[in-house]
Formats: structure tokens, sequence, C-alpha cells
């Protein structure tokens, strides 16, 4: 029995599946699942159950996986232990972004985070997944994400989430230039209720700004009608400046506007905004290049100015 076995059966118990543990482990398949019958026969127990659809403990399985989980922190321990003599950083960040964080335009540069951190320390593997607000903070709570960058649809953190806001911009409804009734000339704002009965434009369920959109128009007393969702902001401007509704996007600066071809009303009445920030599980990162990470992270982007 060897360490490496150990992390196999750990990361096919995690996937439930040999396929998604070997693209995971940079192995073959072929080469993992005889790692993991050597182990099984070593032990004298099958551990994991092949014959469904997918992988399942069995009952060893179940009883020797914490084991095999401590064991492997423990060697984790001791390589992060050796290497603060010697100032090495190794390990693994989970890092989740919400769809469209890093679109260009969205003043978050994580590719410059990311490369001056992997220059830093390149023993360090960082994993980075894209998805909504809500199902990353899930992610966040069962440890699978160390960081994510999140849209807020509330004032306060979530329980065991800690936030580092990171934007705080008003929002506003873009519209096509030659909209008859949204674009007079001197018109720089429009009540939430104007937008009752047109077509919208919006991110999609799960986000943040979703999240403090549909609230708002519940509170209004109707249902917004959303005729087209996608995540970038600056395509969903793209979109409403061809005609197709109206977008409901955080506050693009003057000049991506006039770019995309849109004017930018800001929704009042009551006035909205939209939030986005990092957040971590309170009781902090699993790791010290996750710790070392985040706190790269929140110093690259300090806390904005609302405005």
């Amino acid at each position: 029995m060897d360490i490496r076995q150990l992390r196999y059966f750990v990361t096919v118990a995690e996937e439930a599946n040999f396929t998604r543990a070997a693209a995971r482990l940079h192995l073959a398949q072929p080469g993992l699942s005889a790692q993991v019958r050597q182990l099984e026969r070593e032990l004298g127990h099958r551990l994991l159950d092949r014959s469904g659809r997918s992988v399942t403990l069995t009952e060893v399985g179940e009883a020797v996986l914490p084991y095999a989980r401590a064991a492997l922190a423990a060697v984790e321990v001791v390589r992060q232990t050796a290497d603060e003599f010697t100032g090495l950083l190794r390990g693994r960040v989970a890092l989740g972004l919400v769809a469209g964080a890093a679109a260009a335009g969205s003043g978050f540069d994580v590719a410059a985070v990311l490369a001056g951190f992997h220059e830093a320390h390149p023993r360090v593997e960082i994993g980075l997944t894209e998805d909504t607000s809500e199902r990353m903070l899930a992610a966040l709570h069962r440890g699978e994400l160390d960081i994510a960058v999140i849209g807020l649809a509330d004032e306060e953190p979530p329980p065991g989430i800690s936030l580092h806001v990171v934007a705080d911009v008003p929002l506003v409804a873009a519209v096509a230039p030659d909209d008859p009734a949204l674009t007079s000339p001197d018109r720089t704002v429009i009540a939430l209720a104007e937008l009752r009965d047109r077509p919208l434009i919006s991110p999609p369920r799960g986000t943040g700004l979703r999240g403090v959109f549909d609230r708002a128009c519940a509170a209004a007393g109707f249902r917004p009608r959303i005729a087209f969702e996608a995540s970038a902001p600056p395509f969903l401007a793209q979109l409403a400046a061809r005609g197709l509704g109206v977008a409901v996007v955080p506050e693009l600066p003057a000049d991506a506007a006039a770019a995309v071809g849109v004017r930018m009303l800001e929704v009042t009445e009551p006035r909205l905004r939209a939030r986005a920030a990092i957040a971590w599980r309170t009781d902090g990162p699993s790791g010290p290049a996750a710790a070392a990470f985040l706190e790269l992270l929140r110093g690259s982007f300090p806390p904005p100015v609302p405005r």
C-alpha cells in the first residue's frame, strides 16, 4: 500500500466514476483501475462496487474512506511543514467565478492575478470553474471551492461565508438609442414599474444581479417578462442595441456603452445596486496555498467606492 493508491481510491469515491477520476488525476483509466484493485487485494476487501452505472462504496469502503482522507491530509501537513523551511508553497486552490465576471470590461482582471500567483508559486495547482452564484455558494459550503467571485443578491453574507466586495454600481436599463419610449435626450433614469410590460434581457437565475432584480419586481407587484438570458453584461447590452428588449445590467463605462450602441438609464423607484464580491468560508480556506491566493486576490481588488 502506498499514498498514491489511497489518493486514487479517494478520488474515485468522490467522482463515483473511474473515467472522471482518471481525468482529474491525469492518469489513464486502466492504470487507475489496476492500482485501486491492487489496494483492494492488499486489504483483502473490495472497497468499490462497480456493478452499477456509477461506482459506489462498499461497506468496507465507507469505513476506510475517512481514514484514507486523514492519511492524505497528514501527508500534506508533512509537506507543508517541510516547505516552510524553504519558502515553498504547494497544494491546490479551487477558484470559482460567476459567469461573466472575467469578461472584457468587467474590471476584474483575474487572469493577471492568476498569472502573478503562478509565477510566484509554480508548485500550486489552480482549478478554475465558472458557474452561478447560488451553486458556487453551495460548493463553498461543501468544501468543493476554496474561493469564489459571486454576485450578491442580499446585503448580508450567507451564514458561514465571509465577503470582500469588489464591485458596487447602479443597476441600469440599457436601451437601443432609437427606442421612442425611453430615449428622450434629457432622460437619465427609469422607474422600475416602467419595465413591467417590456421584453427584458437579463442574466440567468442563480446570479446575484438576477436575484436583486426579481426580488424588486416581486415587491413592485409584477413578474418581469424575460425574453433573453445571457451571462456577460456587454453581450446583454449588444442584444438590447439590436432592439431585442431592454437589458438589465450593471452600469457600463460610458465609452463601453457608446461602443455597443446603447443608452443607459439608471433604474429607480427603488434604486437597485449590482454588487460582486470575493467569497470564502468564514473558518478560512482549506490550506496555506488557498489562504495565500485569497490574500493576493483581496489585495488586488480593494473595496470600491459606491457611486
